[in-house]
């Protein structure tokens, strides 16, 4: 049930892209990386529907691992510069749920997700990184 706590601010994350578009492109057009609005699509995608996979439990490792990266990569471009103090805060922020993604990814999903449910059940599961 942890990790289902800590990483529903993937879902906040990408509803707070959904109300506010044209601040969240602005800050990546701010950053000089190419095409903004394929970037905020994709980061809001990825956020609204991979937190919701990973909070009801399908794919679980899958998920925790794609979001893990996410979270490094959006670090190291976007909260890289450290000698600022907010930065550096958000840096070690996503750090730190790459960690516990990474925990995810290791152990596996909960008693009561989708992933549990099919293996008690029989039903057929692919082997890897589920």
């Amino acid at each position: 049930m942890r990790e289902r706590r800590s990483h529903g601010s993937f879902l906040v994350s990408g509803f707070g892209k959904l109300m506010a578009p044209g601040l969240i492109i602005g800050y990546i057009a701010s950053l000089g990386l190419p095409a903004p609005m394929l970037d905020y699509l994709g980061s809001m995608t990825l956020e609204l529907i991979a937190s919701v996979l990973l909070v009801v439990g399908y794919r679980t490792r899958f998920i925790a691992a794609l979001l893990a990266v996410y979270s490094i990569v959006t670090a190291l471009i976007f909260h890289h510069a450290l000698g600022d103090q907010n930065q550096m805060f958000h840096f070690l922020n996503n750090l730190a749920m790459a960690g516990g993604l990474l925990q995810v990814v290791a152990f596996g999903a909960g008693a009561y997700s989708i992933d549990n449910i099919r293996r008690t059940s029989g039903a057929s599961v692919a082997p890897a990184l589920y």
